[in-house]
């Protein structure tokens, strides 16, 4: 059932989300406080284009969405709130509340028609799409509201977040932007935590585009020892120079900021 914020709020927290998994556990998300329709068909398009896919994976609508949609009651003028998921992503739900902004929203479990997430039909488009299943650490939002290059698609768009897959990066728009990666140690409480924080000062205090990777030191040890990572969490600043890292404590937003500006000489 749809619920209801205590207070009345205002316009700018209302939105439809809808946000897209791949099998491999990357995700691609928008935020649309116009609510416009075809979301669904963009972020198989976004996918198709940082993985390399032949075509769009749309099998993946039905079985790893998840969707919600905040508007407000003409007769309370309260914020109401539905959430829903497929069953293959519900597990997913505490994430997605951080990357929607919400606190304590209880998605509800869609379910699909029958046969349609079958595992064995689901499994049949792995040799089709063999990246899919692949881990690439992504979280990426997707946002059609700033007009930059165009990405196989009817409008032109912008991605906040990016996969750092290569320093070639830097050759590209986001070059315009920040270039960051997150250096943590395994998947626990803490390390939520930490991403919950940072993703809230990067989305609330600045106002360019931004790539951030997520790196887990236990599987990617290589990356650790090349970036001189002693110490977890790690936040580095690879782009703009000069380079610029925090070790330990992302709390204190105005220190963030400093690393990002380029004003901290530590």
């Amino acid at each position: 059932m749809p619920s209801n914020s205590e207070l009345p709020a205002s316009d700018a927290n209302l939105f439809k989300g809808i946000a897209l998994f791949t099998p491999g556990g990357d995700l691609v998300y928008c935020i649309d406080p116009e609510k416009r329709s075809r979301w669904h068909l963009q972020l198989c398009t976004v996918l198709q284009e940082l993985l390399g896919l032949a075509e769009p994976p749309h099998f993946l609508v039905p079985c790893y969405t998840a969707t919600i949609d905040r508007w407000r009651d003409p007769k309370t003028q309260h914020i109401r709130t539905f959430a829903e998921s497929s069953p293959l992503v519900l597990r997913h739900q505490a994430l997605l509340n951080v990357l929607f902004g919400v606190e304590a929203v209880a998605w509800t479990a869609l379910l699909p028609p029958e046969g349609v997430c079958d595992p064995l039909v689901v499994e049949s488009y792995r040799q089709q799409f063999p990246q899919l299943w692949e881990e690439h650490d992504l979280v990426v939002r997707f946002d059609r509201t700033t007009p930059r290059s165009p990405l196989n698609t009817s409008e032109n768009s912008t991605l906040s977040w990016l996969p750092d897959s290569s320093e070639n990066l830097l050759d590209t728009d986001a070059a315009s932007g920040y270039v960051l990666r997150l250096f943590v140690s395994g998947s626990s409480p803490a390390t939520e935590q930490t991403l919950q924080i940072l993703h809230q000062i990067l989305e609330q205090s600045i106002q360019r585009p931004y790539t951030l990777k997520v790196i887990n030191i236990q599987k990617h040890p290589d990356q650790a020892e090349a970036n001189q990572i002693t110490a977890t969490p790690t936040l580095v600043k690879v782009w703009p120079h000069p380079v610029r890292r925090i070790v330990g404590d992302l709390t204190d937003t105005q220190k963030v900021l400093r690393i990002l500006s380029g004003s901290d000489r530590l």
